[in-house]
């Protein structure tokens, strides 16, 4: 791993034992990012993405089986365990989760919850942690943030609640923020202040992002490249102006497709035929073949590889070029 490269991801495979068919959520996922860089994770629900973030904290039930490496900030994170997987999270790496409400300890108010995640990672008073957790609140830009400190999660809005769980995350200076679908159950005016804030907020820490969506539009907003995940594997990754501007993979081209602004004068919203293969039996070859309108035999022998479309933008589809 290089100096400015912040996380590592080296063939990740990620296995699931509920019952007698393993689940293989990730395949074969190479993935880095650089220091400060925000690389967005796009593609439907299952198609691994939370799966793969997660990964990075080892946050996965008892009994997955994770194979590759994963190097973050020079930790090996496949090496970890214990205290010193405690002590990574939350001071290295934080997380920004989905539903918040979930997330925090409904007994315990967001002051008390924000100072203990500072108490446990530094030496520090009670009384300290307590004004760092006042800043932190005004920084997020709560409303009388010395009230709301003292009020417990089922008193906050989906949006200022969300804005405390970006608070915590950063409430001990890490070096990479992992945020998982963070504005998905919020409303769109809310959602959009979100986006701006943690792009803003990236900025001035410096942090390394990796941000999960199924949405092509936030995965716009806020990141710098982005990975198109289908099945477990990455399907095409490059800059997002060019991801955007310029899809290769069919996959990436029918998510495109399918945004809403672009049905306006039509009958019927565009949308990618099928559903997403059952991965306890997965198909031979492209597991998006079943649904690509390009599909042809070739497509269903061999899973085809990444390739180079250009000097920073890959795709895997055996018919590019």
């Amino acid at each position: 791993m290089t100096e400015e490269t912040m996380i590592d991801i080296r063939n990740l495979s990620v296995t699931f034992r509920p019952g007698r068919k393993p689940v293989k959520a990730v395949n074969g996922v190479s993935l880095s990012v650089k220091a400060g860089e925000v690389v967005a994770l796009l593609g439907e629900s299952g198609s691994g993405k939370s799966v793969t973030m997660r990964s990075l904290l080892k946050l996965h039930p008892k009994g997955t089986l994770i194979e590759g490496a994963i190097d973050v900030a020079g930790h090996d994170v496949m090496q970890l365990s214990g205290r010193a997987l405690s002590d990574m999270r939350g001071a290295t790496v934080s997380m920004v989760f989905q539903e918040p409400r979930l997330a925090l300890d409904p007994v315990y108010t967001l002051g008390q919850q924000i100072e203990e995640t500072i108490m446990r990672h530094e030496k520090i008073s009670r009384s300290a942690a307590a004004a760092r957790a006042l800043a932190l609140f005004e920084k997020v830009r709560i409303p009388s943030p010395e009230r709301r400190l003292k009020n417990y999660p089922h008193e906050m809005s989906g949006g200022m609640l969300q804005r405390s769980m970006i608070a915590m995350a950063l409430a001990c200076n890490p070096k990479v923020l992992l945020a998982d679908e963070p504005t998905t159950a919020l409303d769109a005016t809310v959602q959009i202040q979100i986006l701006l804030l943690i792009r803003e907020l990236q900025k001035e820490y410096g942090l390394s992002v990796i941000f999960v969506t199924h949405d092509i539009g936030v995965a716009a907003e806020v990141a710098d490249r982005i990975a198109v995940m289908y099945a477990g594997r990455i399907v095409e990754e490059g800059p997002a102006v060019e991801i955007i501007r310029n899809p290769k993979h069919p996959y990436t081209k029918g998510l495109l497709g399918a945004r809403v602004e672009l049905a306006h004068g039509r009958d019927r919203l565009i949308t990618i035929p099928g559903a997403p293969p059952d991965l306890t039996a997965m198909p031979p070859g492209c597991a998006f073949a079943p649904r690509c309108p390009q599909a042809t035999d070739i497509c269903r022998v061999d899973v085809p590889a990444l390739t180079a479309a250009s000097v920073d933008h890959s795709v895997g589809c055996v018919h590019y070029g």
